[in-house]
């Protein structure tokens, strides 16, 4: 479930080169989800993993993550 909600965060991700000739990316509706790098390769890789401690954090604390394109994440309670 979470693989399938990082991919479909990069799919929706966007990327600029920025003025230092570094590569920038967000993914819209993530607050806060920001990758910078050298390459644009490697600020895709970075930004999968900052999607991915993101939806962590969330989770941990019981804070809502939201829907894209239909994938959801969510915890139920099981003790």
């Amino acid at each position: 479930m979470i693989r399938e909600y990082i991919e479909r965060a990069l799919r929706k991700a966007t990327y600029d080169k920025i003025e230092d000739g570094t590569f920038v990316g967000e993914v819209p509706g993530l607050q806060g989800v920001l990758a910078n790098a050298a390459t644009l390769e490697k600020c895709r890789e970075q930004l999968a993993e900052v999607v991915e401690e993101w939806v962590l954090v969330r989770v941990a604390r019981g804070l809502k993550v939201p829907s894209l394109g239909g994938i959801r994440v969510a915890v139920t309670g099981g003790k």
